[in-house]
């Protein structure tokens, strides 16, 4: 008899963690700092129960909420006990009830969010990577523009909002399939909307209206090794935040000194601090095109730096074509059988050079030689934002200069493994 593969999603793993857990750190002098958490569980159909399943099915996981115990790592106080987000989220639908990776999804959006509260903003997550961000004066116009980045990758994807869902984003939402939504609250009406999909999680978090509170705050962030060893590092705050955080593009190399000659415009210098601040949350290697507070093309995890500007860049023609499809047939472009109407899209999408002119090029980390940013300046940016410090910082200020391309750099790396 064939297996039934569809069934494995559907099992839900009891675990065998324990309902509280403890992790101390003792100092020089015997000083006991000691982390209290309890495990997380809700009330489903009338039985309590834990994460569904792990990363896949079969693996056990648990969920624990960090109750008791404060930690000063050097100058560093990590967050306070009770500062709850995704780790004590209000269930006002389960669907089929989280399972570890809804949840990290979640976790990583907002991660995004706390860095973007001035306006409106939607992060779609998936796979623990933002696939579409935007920030815009309303919420369905940030949730419409976060969709449209990425529409392909955010069938199935977990949606966070920093507002309270209203019925014109609601009705967005319900248009598309996704996994999880999360926002600080629902209007009645909009919950109503989005609970007509049965297996939708609908999350309740109340302190992403107050996300600002995370911002520069961390927390011990714990890598378990395959021997059962652990990494134990504080978790990584984006130190450029304002525009008087950037630092000129400037180097000297044998002696002579190298700088950028057209500094960022307004606009520019407002999508570079957006841009910084979602590529925060993406898996490095990474390159973002960003442009409008929209990401444009979001290329993450690739081994080398040219490799993953290429990879955004394919990724920001491939979805401007899907996207130009389906706006006009109401069909995937993968799905478009009349050969004409896809070359139309193709030549528009080509002439537009998939929306990247004018955008500004994120890169996690320096370039260490110029042909990474000679990717996005062939395609028309206008601007690019690094941490700068690489020994060749000079012939990537000078690629830039000659293309009249602005640049600033962070001076701070932004790798996220």
């Amino acid at each position: 008899m064939a297996k039934d593969l569809k069934a494995m999603y559907k099992t839900v793993m009891d675990d065998h963690f324990p309902r509280k857990m403890e992790i101390s750190f003792i100092d020089e002098g015997g000083k006991r700092s000691t982390l209290q958490y309890e495990k997380v569980s809700w009330v489903i159909e009338g039985v309590e129960k834990g994460l569904r399943y792990g990363e896949n099915p079969g693996q056990e996981a648990a969920l624990f909420k960090l109750v008791n115990g404060n930690l000063v790592l050097g100058e560093v106080k990590t967050i306070d006990p009770g500062k709850y987000l995704a780790s004590n989220m209000e269930m006002l639908q389960s669907g089929k009830h989280p399972g570890k990776t809804n949840i990290t999804d979640v976790d990583n959006a907002l991660n995004i969010l706390r860095y973007l509260p001035e306006r409106p903003a939607v992060v779609i997550v998936k796979h623990n990577n933002p696939c579409g961000a935007a920030r815009a004066d309303s919420l369905e116009q940030a949730y419409r523009k976060a969709f449209s980045a990425d529409r392909v990758a955010a069938f199935g994807g977990a949606i966070a909002l920093n507002r309270p869902v209203d019925k014109a984003t609601a009705e967005g939402i319900n248009a598309q399939y996704a996994e999880v939504v999360a926002a600080p609250d629902y209007e009645e009406e909009a919950f109503q909307i989005l609970a007509q999909r049965k297996n939708l999680r609908i999350l309740r978090i109340e302190n992403i209206a107050r996300l600002e509170q995370w911002v520069g705050r961390q927390f011990v962030d714990i890598k378990s090794l395959i021997d059962g060893g652990i990494i134990v590092q504080a978790s990584f705050v984006p130190v450029t935040r304002k525009p008087k955080d950037l630092q000129p593009a400037v180097c000297e190399y044998k002696g002579k000194e190298y700088k950028i000659k057209r500094q960022p415009t307004e606009k520019e210098i407002q999508d570079m601090l957006f841009g910084w601040l979602v590529e925060a949350g993406v898996s490095s290697n990474s390159v973002l095109y960003v442009k409008d507070d929209v990401t444009v093309g979001i290329g993450t995890g690739e081994q080398d730096r040219v490799g993953v500007a290429e990879i955004a860049r394919d990724k920001a023609y491939r979805k401007l074509a899907d996207r130009y499809c389906f706006e006009a047939y109401k069909v995937p472009y993968n799905d478009l059988k009349d050969e004409d109407k896809r070359r139309e899209i193709d030549e528009r999408v080509k002439k537009e050079r998939g929306g990247i002119p004018g955008s500004v090029m994120v890169s996690d980390a320096f370039f260490p030689f110029k042909d990474g940013v000679e990717v996005g300046i062939r395609e028309g940016v206008g601007a690019v934002i690094q941490p700068g410090g690489s020994e060749r910082d000079f012939e990537v200020i000078e690629a830039c200069n000659e293309a009249n391309v602005a640049m600033m750099f962070t001076g701070q790396r932004s790798f996220k493994h």
